[in-house]
């Protein structure tokens, strides 16, 4: 680095204006710097790729580092910007190469850029990426649109940047070419492959090689067949790549969209949303809070517009089941019943049918989708059961393209959640379709498409409402559920919701038990408040106070009427003891408290004391998301990974079986102990969550997660979960101790002996398939032990399952 520039740069620049600490090479001493200073014609190419997570542009470029770097005797760097937030979320990379060493800060500065790529359209909508574009650069572009459509579909700012500044304008339909090579969503090899072929920076010939190299290098474990599938694509990008004619004028109406709506909440507009447009680092201290917390329910302002393709409801095969709505990992797809004369000021496209609860006899059920806010997973589509007669394929929901729909589906959205939510006391969330009547409050989090998680967590914020209160382990569930900018968990139209707070990831059950008996303490209190202040609250409103019966949701509600009544008389009250009252009161209606986290938590980094409050007895409900394998820190092996999986720390396959923490758990025969998967009963994971919470005593529901680590399409997580129960690899059970009481066997069993072998299920997932690909004999072996497992397991819950137990009832 030249010393003499940097020395002008400090004179004529503001230090506050540089923003990317580095040391002087002279000196030693740490000095600022801003990339927009980088010194031009130093035969350094730059690169700025933005990707979105779990396409693979990340890995792509960092592959591309490593084929230039080692290869072909260039320098080469890179620097990877992305936030915490799961698959999904917006990726920038920033790539140098060059044939010197390169001594610049990480960042590309504005107008710096020899080449930017945009993996996902719909980020032209929301950010200027062209800003740093240099003049004659190259722009790739995969669009979803051909090379004759694209210009009338890009915002004006991209227009104007591809005019003014010359930039040659290229374009790839990556996402269909992924397709028929039958790569899924993974259009990494295809936008590598672009790049290399009209960068310039290696011959395209020499480039395609080195590509293809690469590919024998990273997925040849994974067997020939995949191998060929990126080769194919490799080829099949060359074939598909256009440059578009760039015109001389202007001719979009359209901009770039604000990143949150205008009619968001002030602080959402000009805090949250300048950290959403990636310019949080020039907001002012004064802008940020200043006891540092954040409103929550932001997640509905975010609007990503990931989704190439989202579900369209199709009335006339509906059932009205609820399952789509169910397993939505992401809370777009939502249900309603309500008056037919709501519908007299309905937009056009708005569709409905008549309802078939017999709970709300006479009234109107809609399916309403959140186009702006859907992922496009299609677990919906997998898990809906009604099909058309003579046309199997179709059925009550099935996945369109997003664009043409995007408009009117969000009018009708709008309208859809201005529709009164049905009174909860109403009917009973004893069944799926009636659980999905209920307004979920945890919605548009930063999970991955598909996720197999937060189907779980937003369940558990439909039945317990706003009276839940969670203990987060740190975890993927810490990530997606409290990361900045925005918050999924929200409230209701009384503006009440769950309260959820983060701990470590040893000691969440602490946490959360340090909770329970908060709670319990602060009723205590407040019973007794209320007993000394009798007299002036009057002995029926102190009897009912006291003695509430609140097993259901009428109970809960008027549980709370009453509070509302005693902090009015309170207020009239001059005893000191009225006040201390008044801020305990809402702790006399009845809490659902819920410690929720992953298996590196519960079976591993935080069992100890999960096992001590479990054990304690007190009325604690515990909900293990159990993916198998570390999956926020990358896969890392775990005691819950089944036997025979490949995971990191296990590249030779699990050698011992999983730990059975469910097991363990109904030793002590008064914890309430469920296991469930959602994909193969979602009936019994319903069930196990309300008994859970119904049980007054220690609960723990351990529930199985298919993930993204796990190496399949996610759309497919719920077959896999199926296939799971089928094998006898997870049984799921009902433990409940109360049944005891009653002469009953507490241990139900939900599943039935298995009816596949172990491999049906294992061999459709990666971590599986690896194994068969670099030891066929180990993978044999384990795959073997892993039956022995299955058939073991099932010979053993059903044998406790048989067990009389109706010598009790009498003794």
């Amino acid at each position: 680095m030249v010393k003499g520039v940097f020395d002008e740069l400090k004179k004529e620049t503001p230090m506050n204006s540089f923003s990317v600490g580095i040391e002087d090479d002279l000196t030693g001493k740490s000095i600022a710097y801003d990339p927009a200073f980088e010194i031009e014609g130093d035969d350094i190419v730059r690169c700025v790729f933005f990707g979105l997570g779990s396409d693979g542009t990340v890995g792509a470029n960092k592959n591309s580092t490593k084929i230039i770097g080692e290869d072909t005797g260039n320098f080469s760097q890179g620097y990877f910007v992305y936030d915490s937030k799961k698959s999904g979320a917006m990726t920038i990379s920033h790539l140098r190469f060059g044939p010197n060493p390169i001594n610049y800060p990480y960042l590309i500065g504005d107008n710096k850029a020899d080449f930017v790529a945009c993996h996902q359209f719909s980020f032209l909508e929301k950010y200027d990426m062209l800003k740093y574009a240099k003049p004659g650069s190259v722009f790739l572009l995969n669009s979803i649109y051909n090379k004759e459509e694209v210009w009338d579909h890009l915002p004006t700012e991209v227009q104007a940047s591809l005019i003014e500044k010359k930039i040659r304008f290229f374009i790839i339909d990556a996402y269909d070419v992924a397709e028929k090579t039958e790569m899924g969503v993974r259009i990494n090899t295809i936008m590598q492959t672009c790049f290399f072929a009209i960068s310039g920076v290696l011959p395209k010939d020499e480039a395609i090689k080195e590509i293809k190299n690469s590919i024998k290098k990273t997925y040849g474990k994974r067997g020939e067949a995949v191998v060929q599938q990126n080769f194919a694509a490799v080829d099949s990008s060359l074939e598909n790549l256009y440059q578009v004619e760039v015109p001389e004028k202007i001719t979009s109406t359209s901009k770039i969209l604000p990143p949150v709506p205008s009619d968001a909440p002030e602080f959402v507009v000009d805090v949250l949303g300048a950290i959403i447009a990636k310019n949080g680092d020039n907001l002012p201290v004064s802008k940020l809070p200043n006891d540092g917390t954040y409103p929550t329910g932001t997640t509905q302002y975010e609007k990503r517009n990931i989704a190439l393709e989202i579900p369209v409801w199709e009335p006339d095969l509906c059932i009205q089941c609820g399952k789509c709505a169910f397993v939505c990992p992401h809370a777009v797809i939502r249900t309603k019943v309500y008056e037919p004369s709501v519908l007299e000021t309905a937009p056009e496209t708005f569709k409905s049918m008549d309802a078939k609860f017999r709970e709300f006899p006479g009234t109107k059920f809609t399916v309403q989708v959140s186009p702006e806010d859907c992922t496009g997973c299609g677990l919906c589509v997998e898990n809906c059961p009604a099909k058309d007669k003579e046309n199997p394929e179709r059925k009550a929901i099935n996945m369109h393209p997003q664009p043409p729909l995007r408009e009117k589906e969000s009018e009708n959205w709008e309208f859809f959640v201005d529709i009164p939510d049905p009174d909860r006391t109403q009917f009973e969330a004893n069944t799926v379709k009636n659980s999905q009547l209920m307004r979920p409050l945890f919605e548009f989090s930063g999970a991955c498409a598909g996720c197999g998680e937060t189907p779980y967590v937003k369940l558990l914020t439909q039945l317990f409402g706003d009276r839940t209160i969670i203990a987060n382990a740190t975890g993927c569930s810490s990530i997606y559920g409290g990361n900045l900018p925005t918050t999924p968990y929200t409230f209701n139209d009384e503006g009440r919701g769950p309260a959820w707070s983060n701990s470590l990831f040893e000691d969440n059950a602490e946490f959360g038990f340090g909770m329970r008996l908060t709670v319990e303490k602060q009723t205590a209190f407040a019973k007794e408040l209320v007993k000394r202040l009798s007299a002036e609250l009057g002995s029926e409103l102190t009897d009912e106070l006291l003695n509430a019966d609140q097993s259901s949701e009428a109970g809960i509600k008027d549980q709370r009427m009453r509070v509302s009544v005693l902090k009015k008389k309170l207020s009239e009250i001059k005893d000191p003891a009225a006040r201390q009252l008044l801020s305990v009161a809402d702790k006399l209606v009845r809490k659902s408290i819920w410690i929720v986290g992953g298996d590196g938590w519960a079976y591993d980094i935080g069992y100890g004391g999960l096992d001590h409050v479990l054990a304690s007895g007190y009325d604690i409900n515990v909900l293990v998301l159990d993916t198998g394998v570390y999956s926020n820190t990358g896969g890392q092996s775990s005691k819950a990974t089944p036997r025979g999986a490949v995971a990191k720390f296990a590249a030779n396959g699990k050698e011992m079986k999983r730990k059975d923490l469910g097991m363990i758990a109904m030793t002590y025969g008064y914890i309430y102990t469920a296991q469930v998967a959602m994909g193969a009963s979602d009936i019994q994971t319903l069930r196990a969550l309300r008994e859970a919470d119904a049980y007054e005593g220690p609960s723990l529901v351990i529930a199985y997660t298919h993930c993204i680590n796990h190496g399949y399409n996610m759309k497919y997580g719920l077959n896999q979960q199926e296939l799971a129960v089928k094998s006898g690899v997870w049984p799921i059970y009902r433990y409940n101790p109360d049944n005891i009481k009653e002469g009953k066997n507490p241990l139900k069993l939900d599943y039935k002996e298995p009816s596949i072998a172990v491999k049906d299920y294992a061999y459709n997932e990666t971590r599986y398939k690896m194994l068969v690909q670099t030891n066929e004999e180990r993978a044999e072996k384990l795959m073997k032990l892993a039956q022995e497992d299955a058939d073991a397991r099932w010979l053993q819950y059903s044998q406790l399952a048989a067990v009389d137990y109706s010598a009790l009832k009498e003794n």
